[in-house]
């Protein structure tokens, strides 16, 4: 049972992964016939036609989520490593939001929006969460993949990247929006399915 997420984006996360998944730990967990308690809108994936672009999406999709009476401290804004920070700040200012970008510490502050990389969401739940900059050579990392040597590797690789994703999706509580640029990542073919 999960109570953490609703059933929408759940099912939708799920896409990601097998029926059984390996955390960092190498402990498995059969995901099939995992239940949400609750169900909530639709989760929305937008691949735009430039950096602007998405910027100017999140802006209105951060906007339409406060006028519905979500709270600045009840949004988290992931992307996937430091570079792709300044793109999920832009977003969050243009919306005219208060924010702090999470450290290692993971202190949230009440009436700010949290951004952060997708390696410190785990343990970290809002209401609403944007995973921003999901483009192609982003996630999977391009540099990741250009280090393999043999199939495993790769496989490895993925597995990781897909995970990341994973949990940053399995934030949210209520709503999700994953934003790319084209051409978008691989992954987010999956999440359409």
């Amino acid at each position: 049972i999960n109570y953490r997420t609703s059933h929408q984006i759940r099912m939708q996360a799920d896409r990601l992964l097998g029926p059984e998944v390996s955390d960092v730990d190498g402990n498995t967990e059969d995901r099939r016939g995992t239940v949400s308690v609750f169900n909530g809108p639709t989760p929305g994936i937008q691949v735009l036609g430039s950096v602007e672009e998405e910027c100017k999406a999140v802006s209105k999709w951060l906007t339409d989520r406060g006028s519905e009476g979500v709270l600045p401290h009840e949004i988290g804004v992931f992307v996937r490593s430091d570079k792709e920070l300044k793109r999920a700040r832009d977003a969050v200012e243009d919306a005219g939001l208060p924010f702090k970008v999470l450290d290692e510490n993971l202190e949230t502050i009440s009436g700010y929006v949290s951004i952060s990389t997708m390696h410190l969401a785990k343990g970290l739940e809002f209401r609403a969460v944007v995973v921003m900059a999901c483009d192609d050579e982003v996630i999977p990392l391009q540099e990741r993949i250009e280090t393999v040597v043999d199939d495993s590797d790769l496989e490895e690789v993925y597995n990781t990247e897909r995970h990341l994703l994973y949990v940053a999706c399995t934030r949210a509580r209520d709503y999700l929006l994953v934003t790319s640029v084209d051409p978008a990542s691989e992954f987010l073919d999956d999440l359409r399915m």
